[in-house]
Parts: structure tokens; sequence; C-alpha cells
């Protein structure tokens, strides 16, 4: 399958029926989840008929998913998935950017390498002006990305969710680098 952007040591394609194994592993590892879920099991039954379709999702406005499969380049390993996507269907201005890698990926610099990829992708090919990405204010590596992708710390609030999870009452924190700000740090003057 074609790759929808490919880095030094990471290739991004679309999701297929194929991956949904590979997602519930990932879903299923409580260390992973932690701070989506608390580390809650995973179910299979979820993940086909939920997860895999929303992933699949192709947005208008880029006429592509806002979700990639990660892999390595070089061995084809599932490394994860990586989010783009429009906060608007048919906008592409603002998008979200995110990331779930396996437990063997972290500390490797993926999410990183992948992350900044994506932005650059976004700014020059896209249209979009404004990057933004939420995490738990307890996830210090989640957060370290998002700084070294270039990403700005913007504001801490208090997100609604339904089940609490360790760490929840600390809130979320939300980042955000804008085109202009991406063409200063890169030194791109268009």
């Amino acid at each position: 399958m074609p790759a929808f952007l490919e880095t030094e040591r990471i290739a991004l394609r679309p999701f297929t029926d194929a991956d949904a194994e590979r997602l519930f592993a990932l879903d299923d590892d409580p260390e992973v989840m932690r701070f989506i879920n608390g580390g809650r099991p995973a179910s299979r039954g979820t993940v086909q008929a939920r997860t895999l379709p929303r992933l699949r999702h192709v947005h208008p406005c880029f006429g592509t998913p806002g979700y990639w499969a990660a892999e390595e380049r070089v061995t084809g390993t599932f490394l994860g998935w990586f989010e783009f996507r429009p906060l608007d269907e048919r906008d592409p201005a603002v998008v979200e950017l995110g990331y779930r890698l396996n437990r063997s990926a972290w500390g490797k610099g993926y999410a990183t390498e992948g992350s900044r990829a994506l932005i650059s992708k976004g700014f020059t090919d896209l249209g979009v002006q404004r990057i933004t990405a939420n995490t738990m204010a307890v996830n210090a590596r989640s957060r370290r990305v998002m700084e070294k992708a270039g990403l700005v710390f913007l504001r801490n609030f208090t997100g609604e969710w339904p089940d609490a999870i360790e760490g929840s009452q600390h809130g979320e924190v939300e980042y955000e680098l804008t085109r202009a700000a991406w063409k200063r740090i890169s030194g791109r003057a268009r």
C-alpha cells in the first residue's frame, strides 16, 4: 500500500481491515492506554466496529483520512498511529495532532519524527493554519513530544469525562502551533 508520508524511519499509510488485530493489541496494552482510559482492556468487537471505521474515515477537506498507521520503513513493523485530523471536516484550517505508539516504540523519537513530518506537510501542502494537541496534564512524555515538535503550551483546562482516571484531577493541557510561528522557527519565509 502506498505511503501517505515517509520520514527517514517511518512510513505513514492508510489503515485497512488487516490492521484490526494490531489495533487491538495496541489498545489492549494498559500502559499505552493509561492516559486514555486508565488502562482498561480493549475489546476486539469495539476495535472492529468503532475504532477502525473512525481511523479510516476520509475528511472531505483533505480527501484523506485523519489517522495514519505508522510502520518502520525498513522492517514494516507496526509502530502505532498518528492523527492529523481537521476539527471541521469542511475546513483544513485547524487540525488536531495526536499519536499512539506501541511501548516497544517509546523513547526512540518516532512520535517526534512523525509529528514534525505531519506538521510540515500540513503547513506546506494541506492548507493548515493552526495545529492543536491535547493530553492529560500529568502525561509528561506526550507533552515533551509536543514541545519537541514545535508546539507551545496554550492552556490548562478540565474536560468532562465519564470515568475519572488517575491523574485526571490535574486536568488537561492544550498545545498549539500556528503556520506563522512554524515559518519563523523553521526558517521558511513565504
